[in-house]
């Protein structure tokens, strides 16, 4: 589990996060919410070690962040995967090398224990034949998932997905999300995924911080979030005419079935 607590962080005179409390839980797809300029790029960076706070606490089961040294800030950090906006790969190596770069890096396994780790997790997102190909042989889907690979080869304890659907056509979308929700769930990870894909949003958000201008507007579930009155969350996930009255629809669905289970209940 990792908590936020009483965060704030400014750039001079601007305040970018003002107060922010909440907590991220495992073996749960947790996503942070929010037009641009709300803060959540820079409560992500907060979250992984990249970026100070000004004042509030970083909890990661418990042990503050903020006042990690460098050494147990670098070993915190051989617990956390991290699936980039652009899926940084890397050009000039080939699939296999890009997964195996995090155990190059923190490991001393032998080259046939790495393989044979990296052959597991390519299998695991379905490119088990795609070991040699660089990254400008393989298509953009392709590509976030040799990332999601490299960023779950360690086994972490924390994942960090900045907006994984970027770039990508709706189809390729959801396999991304199912990718990302599968290993969430079996591997016990605690995912925090910053996106502002509506489809994530609805189908895999076990959790949802929605940001507005440097604060936590609203926190609820995927379930919760159809039924929200907050009127700046409203406004931001039903932001086009077709999805307003997709909302309409299931909150009509949803009084029939209520109406239903009283009629029900009435005659029994």
């Amino acid at each position: 589990m990792i908590e936020i607590k009483n965060v704030r962080k400014a750039f001079g005179e601007k305040v970018v996060l003002h107060d922010v409390s909440f907590k991220m839980e495992a073996g749960k797809t947790n996503l942070i919410i929010g037009t641009s300029g709300s803060g959540k790029t820079v409560l992500m960076k907060i979250m992984i070690g990249l970026m100070s706070v000004d004042n509030g606490q970083v909890l990661y089961e418990g042990e503050d962040i903020v006042t990690m040294d460098e050494k147990e800030l670098k070993l915190l950090r051989q617990s956390v995967g991290m699936l980039f906006q652009g899926s940084a790969l890397f050009d000039s190596k080939t699939v296999e090398e890009n997964v195996m770069f995090p155990l190059d890096m923190f490991t001393k396994d032998n080259y046939a224990t790495k393989l044979k780790r990296v052959n597991e997790v390519l299998d695991r997102v379905n490119l088990k034949d795609a070991n040699k190909k660089f990254p400008a042989e393989i298509s953009g889907g392709m590509k976030k998932r040799v990332a999601l690979a490299r960023a779950v080869v360690q086994n972490p304890k924390y994942l960090f997905c900045d907006e994984p659907n970027s770039g990508l056509d709706p189809q390729t979308s959801l396999v991304i999300d199912k990718l990302i929700k599968e290993i969430t769930t079996e591997f016990n990870i605690t995912t925090v995924v910053n996106t502002h894909d509506m489809n994530t949003v609805m189908e895999y958000g076990d959790h949802i911080v929605y940001m507005y201008q440097g604060t936590k507007q609203w926190e609820g579930t995927n379930k919760d979030i159809i039924f929200s009155k907050d009127e700046k969350l409203n406004a931001f996930i039903f932001a086009s005419e077709f999805l307003e009255k997709a909302k309409e629809m299931s909150m009509m669905e949803a009084e029939a079935a209520l109406r239903s289970r009283s009629g029900q209940s009435y005659k029994d």
